[in-house]
């Protein structure tokens, strides 16, 4: 799927709940089937900065598609990060850096969330953005 169709997908699943705690709870399912990023890749190195709870996020690059591994320390927040890689991850570089994030808006997500929440969100944003323009270096190189 495009992350064009992934994004329609999600906006059309958040259409469905009535009201922001029904939301909240699916964003926090979601959180949990978030895939496990590995041990080794919980370093300081890795930790999103601008996010007021802990956010690991890693990169690998396979067949020219970027695949995203992450992890959090609140569930709310694991739950952000699981509806942003189902979104990025499996992309090839390209596609994530000329990718918006209306569908971010669209949901309604940004607007209720706190304001370092929402900081947070756009921090796991521009990660995934530099981690596409490293992997796409490498590409090219």
């Amino acid at each position: 799927m495009t992350i064009k169709e992934i994004q329609e997908e999600i906006i059309d699943e958040f259409s469905m709940f009535e009201d922001w705690m029904e939301r909240y709870e699916y964003i926090i399912e979601l959180g949990k089937s978030l895939p496990l990023i590995a041990e080794d890749y919980k370093l300081d190195e890795n930790l999103i900065k601008g996010c007021q709870s802990k956010v690991w996020m890693h990169s690998e690059i396979n067949d020219d598609k970027i695949t995203y591994t992450a992890d959090s320390d609140a569930i709310l927040t694991k739950g952000i990060v699981a509806l942003l890689l189902r979104v990025y991850s499996n992309q090839t570089p390209k596609a994530i850096l000329e990718a918006d994030t209306k569908f971010i808006d669209e949901i309604g997500l940004k607007e209720h969330l706190s304001p370092t929440r929402a900081n947070g969100l756009v921090s796991m944003v521009k990660q995934i953005k530099m981690y596409a323009i490293a992997q796409q270096t490498k590409l090219t190189n």
